[in-house]
């Protein structure tokens, strides 16, 4: 029976490697970290959540840490660590919400608009090596997929 019971957890497993929210997971984590390791061998101190923030701020300047969060799909600990450090190493700052006391906006710093000015002529290279061999039509029927998913489960 043991035996059984092992040989069902690993056909059980090979089937989820087969589940098509496996594979893009799988393809999103490995991005991830294809992106990352791109954002360090050019010489940049920041994580890709980090650029992805910085990127809301400087489209939603005077934004608020919880719409940060929304648009980036992160909890509120998570975007609070993250402008945490953006804000330490000098790419963020938070001011006071002028009408909401316990609400601050933040704004993005002279550092960090330079450093996503930069990233601007890089991050391209970066989607299309990720996107090498992969045709337009192909580019959008799986956007076309992900975004039935997205409404499927709304």
């Amino acid at each position: 029976m043991l035996i059984y019971q092992h040989k069902y957890l690993i056909w059980g497993m090979e089937q989820l490697n087969q589940s098509f929210f496996y594979t893009l997971e799988k393809a999103i984590k490995v991005y991830r970290q294809y992106f990352q390791t791109q954002l360090k061998n050019a010489g940049y101190e920041i994580t890709l959540d980090q650029w992805l923030v910085l990127n809301i701020i400087i489209d939603y300047n005077g934004i608020t840490q919880t719409e940060v969060a929304k648009r980036v799909f992160k909890d509120k600990a998570s975007i609070t660590r993250i402008i945490d450090l953006l804000e330490s190493n000098g790419y963020v700052e938070r001011i006071s919400h002028p009408t909401h006391g316990k609400m601050t906006q933040i704004n993005i710093t002279q550092k960090g608009n330079e450093t996503i000015d930069m990233l601007k002529k890089e991050v391209p290279k970066f989607r299309d090596f990720a996107l090498k061999n992969i045709s337009e039509d192909q580019k959008k029927e799986t956007q076309a997929v992900l975004k039935s998913i997205i409404y499927n489960c709304i």
